[in-house]
């Protein structure tokens, strides 16, 4: 099972995303959305799982947290993790935006993923979504950036799912 993850697009749709995105089962969009044409196009993917970040202010449809279950591996979205109070029990996998910097890193028991921003490129941070990969008892997942089509050095990790919780592999 393939889980597309992007961020922070403001509006911005690329045609890269789309690629990369294509044949997901399930995408996660984490906040800063920008306009309903993206959310229209991910929807033509896949099904999706979207929060509203804070400058979706036009997206009071749209909740601030969304949990799911994927794969039998609970996903908890959130736009800022500095707003995170608390994880419902079960999540396993901790999906933000907003710092537009691409990261994956263990954070209070959970796998912590920010797929990095998609939308407008800000500064010389990359332009990035990310993927989760379940299968076989195995999660794996990886940023890449959208323009080269490489995996961004360091981010990309393998985690054995067994007991409850995850381990590096």
């Amino acid at each position: 099972m393939r889980i597309g993850l992007i961020s922070d697009t403001h509006g911005l749709w690329r045609p890269e995303a789309s690629r990369f995105l294509e044949g997901c089962s399930l995408i996660v969009h984490a906040g800063d959305i920008g306009s309903r044409a993206v959310l229209e196009a991910l929807r033509g993917l896949a099904p999706l799982c979207a929060v509203r970040g804070n400058n979706d202010d036009w997206a009071g449809a749209i909740p601030e947290t969304q949990s799911v279950e994927v794969g039998g591996v609970g996903l908890y979205v959130v736009h800022d993790c500095n707003q995170l109070r608390a994880a419902p029990a079960g999540a396993r996998v901790l999906i933000v935006g907003h710092s537009h910097r691409p990261a994956i890193e263990r954070r209070d028991g959970m796998l912590l993923i920010n797929p990095g921003s998609a939308g407008p490129r800000r500064f010389k941070l990359p332009v990035a979504a990310g993927e989760i990969v379940i299968g076989r008892g195995v999660l794996e997942v990886r940023i890449v950036d959208l323009l080269s089509g490489s995996a961004l050095p360091g981010l990309s990790a393998t985690w054995a799912l067994g007991r409850g919780e995850m381990q590096a592999r």
